[in-house]
């Protein structure tokens, strides 16, 4: 067994410091793709915790047991039998969302995030240290899903969750709804612009960190 991070680290690391959307920059598809609005991130977001975390656990489990040229398949093969029950679940007891993510959510079985989880963590540290590990990413990887969806269903439709917040239809204020974040151009705008701002408040704290302090 590895001597990686402590759990509690593990956990940390994955909403903050390392956070999958604005940090390790993975799992863009769907960061891209279903962020037009919250209801639909967070579906993605919840089905995407369920298949890392249980993906995770099993991969701990059997970490001992992984042969180095096999483990990759492994891996992909624990994650597809945890996304086909995601997809099967949500077609079940959420229909209308899942025909929204469409091909999104079985997109799941080759998201680097959960992948790169498996690899760095669960095939080398414990069970608990991999579940650490993989709520704190999941968390992380909802926020990240949050602020770009939260921007762009508020500036698109002027609503959040589907309740109208401003700009409501009929009335002389949606005429400044921004159609334009609803569509694929939005998402890469809103990225783009949250990537800015959060790399600019952390080098901002960075120098702050280093200012010398004065009596």
């Amino acid at each position: 067994m590895s001597n990686g991070p402590a759990p509690l680290e593990r956990f940390w690391n994955g909403i903050l410091p390392e956070n999958p959307v604005y940090r390790q920059i993975l799992g863009m598809c769907p960061t891209l793709a279903v962020t037009g609005t919250m209801t639909n991130a967070m579906t993605m977001a919840g089905a995407t915790a369920f298949v890392l975390i249980c993906a995770n656990i099993i991969v701990a489990l059997i970490r001992n047991l992984l042969k180095p040229h096999l483990r990759i398949l492994v891996f992909v093969l624990t994650i597809a039998a945890f996304v086909t029950i995601a997809d099967r679940a949500l077609a079940a007891y959420m229909y209308e969302t899942s025909k929204q993510l469409g091909p999104y959510v079985p997109l799941i079985i080759v998201n680097c995030l959960i992948i790169c989880r498996c690899e760095v963590c669960a095939s080398k540290q414990s069970v608990w240290t991999a579940v650490c590990d993989a709520v704190g990413n999941s968390i992380g990887f909802a926020l990240g899903l949050a602020s770009m969806a939260t921007v762009r269903e508020l500036l698109a439709s002027g609503s959040w969750f589907g309740i109208e917040m401003f700009w409501q239809a009929g009335t002389p204020s949606e005429k400044f709804r921004w159609a334009l974040m609803a569509l694929p151009p939005g998402a890469f705008l809103t990225l783009g612009f949250l990537l800015g701002a959060g790399n600019w408040i952390g080098e901002a704290m960075a120098r702050l960190k280093k200012k010398p302090q004065t009596a």
